[in-house]
Parts: C-alpha cells; structure tokens; sequence
C-alpha cells in the first residue's frame, strides 16, 4: 500500500513527490513514457517559482543549468522593463531546458524516497473509503490511498475520473521549435512571428501554422513552408533541434478532486503558452498541494485544508487562462486587435498598469481569501532576511519580531525564527509551507487560534 501513487513524471508531478517525500509520504509515479523527454525545448521559470525552488534549497542546481534574463516584456511581448522595487531578490526569468527542470526534480524527489517507474501507464482505478485501487497496462493493480493526476492535458486519470474540461477548442496553432537559420532574419511585421537567437548558428522560432486540425508532429518542411508565407523566405532553415506545434485550446477542469484522486498541473488546466505560465502554474499547484495532502495522510491535517487546494488554485488557473485570452487578443493580427494593442502599450507607461500585469504573469501578486487584515495577509513571504532558508523542510514558520511568541505544540510541524530586525512592518507572521502568509498580529491567543487552523491539534 502507498500513501499516494501520482500519475505522471512531468514537473508537476515530480514536484509534488518530492513535497510530500519531505514529510515520510510514502510515494510512487507512474510514468507512461519509458524514458525522459527526447527534446531540449527552453522554458522560463518565473519570480514565484524562482521563489520556490529557493524555499527548498534547489535554486543553485537550477541556475546552473540555465540562464537570467531581465524580466518584463512577458505580457502578450509588449516591450515594457519590469518596475522598480519588486520586493524579490529573484526577480528575473531563468530560461533553463525543460527536460533539466524534470531530471533535476526527479532526482531531488528520489533523493528524499520517492519511486518512479516508467513505462506504466495508468489504464484505470477504482475507489472506495479507504483507498484507491490503480490498474497498470500489463494488469498489475497496486492500493494506494491517494492518486493524483499529473499527466497532463490529455489526462487518463481526469477523464476515467469523469471530470468535465469545459472551455474553447483550439482554433488555431503555432509551431515552436529550434532550428539553423543559413540567413539571419531581420525584422518581420507579424506580430504573432518571433525569432531569436538560441545559440551558434540556431534560432527559437514561433511561427502561426493556421488553423484545421493537426494531429501528426511537425515537419521541417512545416516550418520552412510557414515561414515563407509570413516572411517571403524560410531563412534557410535546416538541422531542427525541437520541433513542436501547439492549439490556443483553453480548458479548466469542472473539479480538482472527486474523493481521494486529485488532478493538478495540465491534468487540471491548459491555455496557450502566451506570457510562459503553464510550467510555472504546474509547479505552483504541486507546492500548494504537497504539505496539504502530507499533513491528511500524517493525520494532523485540520478537516478542511485539503478542501483548500482547489478552493485556492482553481481560481488562480481560471485568471490565467483569462489573461492568456486576453493576450490572445491582442497579438492578433486585425484592426481591432492593432488599436487595443496600442492603447496597452501607452497604459503600461504607468508604472500602476506594468506592475498589476508582471505580477499576475509571474504570480507573485497571487494573495488567497484568508479573511480581513494587512495587505500581506494571504500573499507570500518575502525573503526577508534569508527566510527562504529556514523553510527548506517544507515545514510552516513563526517570523516574530516581538520575541514574545512561541509555535509551542505545534514545533513538530512549525519552526521558530525571532528578528527583531527582519524587514517586515507588521510585527509577527505565521506562513504556511509553501510560504504564503497565513496570520499576522502579535497576540499568542489569536495565533493558537490561527496554528489550529492550518495545522490541527497541538501535539500531546
């Protein structure tokens, strides 16, 4: 028996072993593909997942396999620096190959314990009070009492869950990929065409590739085709790296959980790649899942809190797909499209205008409902003084400038820091481990009350 059994390998779903590993779950992945992914396809990690990987000591492993860039420029590639004063010490976009993203999670989550087997597709489960029982391909069928599906847009777990994915079909597809360019291009007047530089002699190339549906993978000959049309050459395009086609296909699931199976990541939402969300999105639902789902299989876990993922993350995947819409709109390519384009462009010189919208695309302007009180309540911890490092166990933390507070029975889940310096102009905070601010104040009472709340009874 395992204490979860999550379908899929990708960065979701090796995020999420390795977050529950931290708290002794007991964790198995089952992955259809027998080996890791074939193509070298560059992602962007933005400021909050940054953030993340800080928060459990794997942000030096990622940096060195990828590469800052300043961030800004993110919404629907309007040309805009970032603002001024982002309270982040990670505010950049670190491109970095996702295959290395999943191997690099992988290995961390085997490193804490989990197991992953690949080659083992999910073809059905059952369920029932106590837990889940999941069939493999070849008949095997192992007990859990979890499963999660991280497997994707195309996901078997959601669909044998009868979940429904309302939304709009794809309409139209970009191809995306690598390749040598034998002439270097210059500028192209279609906005929906980006080419840039991706090494020696090799470009990134987003390139439309109309409508109709597309079933087979890319060619290079798609590539050289599409690109004559929108540029009246194909810039000697040859040697392809990667090569990938995408739909604006935008779709959340009704449900992220029916009884004891779960879905996150793209099992859960998909949305064109427009601002670079999807990845990062993912791995947020795996950070706001893990401590959650260990703390119900630990059995310390408040009643509710599990109820709290979907109540907290379907409304963030719900306004990404609407700003992926949104950005849709505006890189088309007709009058209407041209003249809203324009007046963003001018509202974005207000700092007010650029700020709202990097901090939506980035996530750290995320903040969820935990009541009234201080504008930080419910949004996430700052670095401040090296705190990410004190939550590398994936455990909760007190922050007390007062010197006055204590976790008490609740220091087997929540660790104690006192600054009376740190950069804060509230006096105490309580964050959760995936390090949103869950409390404020200065009143141990009041505090107990909040421990409770998200981290259930005090032990002895």
């Amino acid at each position: 028996m395992y204490d979860v059994i999550i379908a899929g390998a990708g960065p979701a779903g090796a995020m999420l072993a390795a977050e529950l590993r931290l708290h002794d779950v007991r964790v198995l992945i089952l992955e259809k593909e027998t080996g890791p992914l074939s193509y070298d396809r560059i992602v962007g990690l933005h400021i909050r997942s940054i953030e993340l990987m800080a928060m459990r000591g794997l942000l030096d492993r990622m940096r060195e396999h990828g590469r800052r860039r300043p961030a800004g420029a993110y919404f629907a590639a309007i040309d805009k620096p970032a603002p001024a004063g982002l309270d982040s010490p990670y505010a950049y976009l670190l491109g970095i190959a996702q295959p290395v993203v999943v191997e690099l999670l992988s290995e961390h989550a085997t490193a804490l314990g989990a197991r992953i087997r690949r080659g083992c597709p999910v073809t059905g489960f059952t369920q029932d009070d106590d837990a889940v029982t999941v069939e493999l391909a070849d008949g095997e069928r192992l007990r859990t009492r979890y499963l999660v599906g991280c497997d994707g847009a195309h996901s078997t777990v959601r669909k044998l869950l009868g979940v429904g994915f309302p939304g709009e079909p794809a309409r139209n597809y970009t191809l995306m990929g690598d390749l040598e360019l034998a002439v270097p291009p210059g500028p192209i007047a279609d906005r929906r065409v980006h080419i840039r530089p991706a090494g020696a002699g090799v470009y990134r190339i987003i390139v439309p590739a109309g409508a109709g549906e597309h079933t087979e993978p890319p060619t290079l000959e798609d590539f050289q085709r599409q690109l004559h049309a929108v540029a009246g050459t194909d810039f000697g395009a040859r040697s392809p790296r990667w090569m990938s086609r995408f739909g604006d296909a935008t779709r959340l699931a009704d449900h992220y959980r029916i009884g004891r199976v779960l879905l996150a990541g793209d099992a859960a939402h998909i949305h064109p790649p427009l601002g670079g969300q999807g990845l990062n999105l993912g791995l947020q639902d795996a950070f706001n899942l893990g401590w959650k789902l260990a703390a119900r299989i630990r059995g310390w876990a408040p009643d509710n809190l599990l109820d709290t993922y979907a109540a907290e993350r379907r409304p963030v995947a719900a306004d990404v797909l609407d700003n992926t819409r949104a950005q849709t709109a505006l890189v088309a390519d007709d009058p209407g499209a041209r003249a809203a384009r324009r007046l963003l462009t001018k509202l974005m010189d207000f700092d007010e205008v650029n700020r709202y919208l990097l901090e939506q695309i980035t996530a750290i302007g995320v903040r969820y409902d935990f009541g009234d009180g201080p504008d930080l309540l419910g949004r996430r911890l700052p670095d401040v003084g090296h705190v990410y490092e004190r939550l590398h166990r994936g455990r909760g933390l007190l922050l007390d400038r007062t010197g006055r507070l204590t976790a008490g029975g609740w220091s087997d889940r929540v660790d104690y820091v006192g600054d009376p310096a740190a950069d804060l102009d509230v006096p105490c905070v309580l964050a959760r481990p995936d390090g949103h601010v869950a409390w404020i104040g200065d009143d141990q009472r009041d505090l107990d009350r909040h421990l409770a709340r998200w981290f259930g009874y005090p032990a002895g």
